[in-house]
């Protein structure tokens, strides 16, 4: 999220809101002030969350705090738990404590879901890198929820293969299309890697690396929209000329036949996040002590900062009668070494708080018995996350990026990938527009 630190208030985000179905006042905003209860007997929260086995990391809590007992509710992730809690919101019942992943967290800030934890939160900011605090900070002196896990990009490759035809593992992107043709040419039948249409989420966090601020909102609860900005024309201009090109595939992932790829050693990298080890696990079976994983190549030589795919953060609802409660067991879900541990153990995650991203508790990944440094070089990656900029209608420019540029990767052209980011921009903010934000273009 951008951290532009303009004095925002909790009313310049929400501006918009009745277009987008609020029916509470902003004068109720953040049930954080009504803590019935907290004194007066037991607290019982509910949790909705989708990583597995969270209901045994709320055992722990639960055994030592008889007084404040979480029930966890399986919920799906993704856009789902987004729609199934603005509905909630509006039937006045959503749940004390929400998974939240990052980028949808402004959609449901503008829809009065999440309540502002700042009064008891804010200590939690040392915890954590500064490029996450943002992400749930809005950019404002709010504070809308804990970071929990985090994905920050790296780059995976084939070191067997690499070794075999003397490519060089890229530290800038300028090298890693080198590369690329370097691959190409040494084998005719494979590619570097791919460049995937179905999960924008990569195509997001490349884009944040290079500076990219899709949305930013100032005092006054005005939006821009500059999804198609300089840092992320560059990207888009990279990737699409290296399609149209042929140094490297336009499949889409999480296919068969890129699971094959993978396997086969016909794509010999991979440019994903620190949980790619579990992917690789079930896409690439054979392929087990072959990989290593770097730091993202950078756009110049020297910087040092990488962009982010997926993570997750714990919110409390505006609808909860005890945020105070709620807000202390988000803090030690997120920040006590006991439920890091935890949270690695059961949830399989990889902690957003830096003193979890490290050391005994997260063993090197069994697919990787030949990095044992994996986490500690995932831990120093981590630490340069740059922070992102998502806005109230997320969603609708994803979808958008699925539909646009899978059109362009099928295509092969370059002209097509910068067409498909203008299609992004004019829906995303078409739809700000419509739905009544105070909206203006980059």
């Amino acid at each position: 999220m951008s951290i532009h630190r303009h004095q925002l208030s909790r009313r310049s985000i929400l501006a918009g809101a009745a277009a987008v179905g609020l029916t509470g006042t902003l004068a109720a905003c953040g049930g954080s002030d009504d803590d019935s209860g907290e004194s007066g007997g037991p607290v019982k929260l509910t949790y909705w969350a989708w990583a597995p086995n969270m209901e045994k990391v709320a055992a722990i809590w639960n055994k030592k705090n008889p007084d404040i007992t979480v029930t966890v509710s399986k919920q799906a992730a993704g856009k789902d738990i987004v729609s199934k809690l603005i509905t909630a919101k509006k039937a006045g019942n959503a749940p004390d404590l929400i998974q939240v992943e990052y980028q949808s967290l402004p959609t449901l800030v503008s829809n009065d879901v999440l309540a502002d934890i700042s009064k008891y939160a804010k200590s939690a900011k040392s915890q954590f890198a500064e490029g996450l605090w943002g992400m749930v900070t809005l950019g404002t002196d709010a504070v809308y929820a804990i970071p929990q896990d985090s994905g920050p990009l790296m780059f995976f490759y084939r070191e067997d293969l690499f070794k075999q035809h003397n490519l060089t593992v890229p530290t800038t992107w300028d090298e890693f299309a080198k590369t690329a043709r370097a691959a190409k040419k040494a084998v005719p039948n494979a590619y570097l890697t791919t460049f995937s249409s179905n999960d924008p989420g990569l195509f997001a966090g490349l884009a944040q690396q290079a500076g990219a601020k899709w949305w930013t909102v100032e005092g006054g609860g005005k939006w821009t929209v500059g999804i198609d900005d300089a840092a992320t024309k560059k990207v888009t201009d990279f990737w699409g000329g290296l399609v149209q090109e042929g140094a490297i595939d336009n499949q889409p992932m999480y296919t068969p036949a890129w699971n094959n790829a993978l396997n086969k050693g016909t794509h010999l990298a991979w440019v994903s996040a620190v949980w790619a080890p579990g992917v690789l696990v079930s896409s690439a079976p054979d392929t087990k002590g072959k990989w290593r994983m770097a730091p993202l190549p950078q756009w110049s030589a020297g910087e040092d900062v990488t962009g982010s795919w997926g993570g997750s953060s714990t919110g409390v609802s505006t609808d909860s009668k005890h945020a105070e409660a709620a807000t202390k067991f988000a803090n030690w879900l997120n920040t006590d070494p006991e439920a890091l541990a935890a949270l690695v153990k059961e949830a399989g995650i990889y902690p957003a708080a830096t003193k979890g991203q490290s050391g005994s508790v997260l063993t090197p990944p069994a697919f990787f018995p030949n990095q044992t440094d994996f986490y500690d070089t995932a831990a120093k990656i981590a630490a340069t996350t740059a922070a992102s900029a998502w806005g109230p209608n997320v969603q609708v420019a994803y979808d958008t990026f699925s539909d646009a540029f899978g059109t362009a990767t099928k295509a092969k052209k370059a002209a097509q990938f910068d067409s498909a980011l203008a299609t992004m921009q004019s829906k995303t903010f078409t739809d700000m527009k419509k739905q009544g934000f105070k909206v203006t273009e980059a």
